[in-house]
């Protein structure tokens, strides 16, 4: 379930003056724990009173990361995720709330976004490699069924019978890569607010983040952007708040051949890795919906992209590209300032 493999990530800064939700008590003290999930390293980083609560709080945590996978994976045969892809083409499959409420998400970001978001890409990324490692370009042979095999409209979900179903008639493979993580920091959260955490930084693989309150005298939990087109430079450090954001970036999963370089983010509409594009991040409420739409601004050009976040309430996002002949940095409803140009920076990574 490991998509976005850049470490980097923008926030949204909001001003001292509106920050209303509550921070850690001063007598807290600060915890952070790893875990290995999804293909990826979740850490999480809270305020407790003592290291038996912090114990207890993280354990519960990664147990609902854990759950998740067991229901969302597409490497665990035993998924429910899994189940559907295998069944569902044989008929209708009924299914639990919440991976119909996952379905449900993930296909409402591929209307949205005209396919550009799709969770239906499993033969895609396969035909290319990207499942085994072994990054190649497929043969006209390897190509040819993946029309046939992709598409999020071959799916027709029942809302008032939680079932799905495949119009292929056949197996499809889901691949919950590019939304999975993100359900997962939500399902963290709502467990943390309902254990009464105050203050929390929930980072899956560095690409989807959230904060959660702020630290003890604090507006936020600072994060500094990385500027992809000077590698090595910030764009700005933000405070996170009450908020997600996901990156998209091509920096780690990739391969070459023939002296080009092929991303592992695909359009899903060309059946063609995205050509051009560095680095997109969004910021929003949910982690779910930066999840998706980190993937959706690094495939749409920029004016779909700014028509789909228009739609959001406290939504801000950056693209940076690198192809000729267009801007290299477009902002939506962020500072533009964003988007000039920067010196290289002794820090490096994420740091809340």
């Amino acid at each position: 379930m490991n998509r976005h493999s850049s470490l980097f990530a923008i926030a949204f800064l909001f001003a001292t003056a509106t920050l209303a939700a509550q921070s850690a008590p001063s007598s807290e003290n600060l915890y952070t724990q790893s875990h290995p999930a999804m293909g990826t390293i979740f850490t999480v980083q809270l305020y407790a009173p003592d290291t038996d609560s912090a114990d207890r709080i993280m354990a519960t945590a990664f147990d609902e990361i854990d759950r998740v996978e067991a229901l969302l994976s597409n490497y665990q045969p035993s998924s429910e995720l899994s189940r559907i892809s295998r069944e569902a083409g044989d008929g209708p499959v009924v299914t639990d709330p919440e991976t119909f409420s996952f379905l449900t998400r993930s296909f409402y970001w591929s209307k949205q976004s005209h396919g550009a978001f799709d969770i239906t890409v499993g033969p895609l990324l396969r035909a290319w490699g990207f499942k085994a490692k072994n990054g190649h370009v497929p043969t006209q042979a390897e190509q040819r069924p993946l029309r046939d095999e992709v598409g999020w409209d071959k799916v027709q979900l029942d809302p008032t019978a939680h079932t799905v179903r495949f119009t292929t008639r056949k197996p499809m493979e889901l691949d919950p890569g590019s939304i999975g993580k993100g359900f997962a920091v939500d399902s963290v959260v709502a467990l943390l607010r309902e254990s009464g955490v105050h203050a929390a930084f929930i980072s899956a693989g560095g690409s989807t983040l959230y904060a959660l309150g702020a630290p003890p005298g604090e507006n936020g939990w600072p994060v500094e952007i990385p500027d992809p087109r000077t590698p090595g430079s910030i764009a700005s450090t933000f405070l996170l708040h009450d908020t997600s954001l996901s990156t998209g970036a091509c920096t780690e999963k990739f391969f070459i051949q023939n002296g080009h370089r092929y991303c592992h983010i695909f359009d899903p509409r060309t059946l063609m890795p995205v050509e051009g594009v560095l680095q997109s991040t969004v910021i929003t409420p949910s982690a779910t919906d930066s999840d998706a739409l980190s993937t959706v601004v690094f495939v749409l050009p920029p004016e779909q992209s700014r028509e789909v976040l228009s739609r959001m309430r406290a939504t801000q996002a950056i693209l940076f590209r690198s192809a000729p002949g267009v801007p290299t940095c477009t902002v939506f409803a962020a500072p533009a300032h964003l988007c000039d140009t920067h010196t290289p920076s002794q820090h490096e990574g994420v740091r809340p």
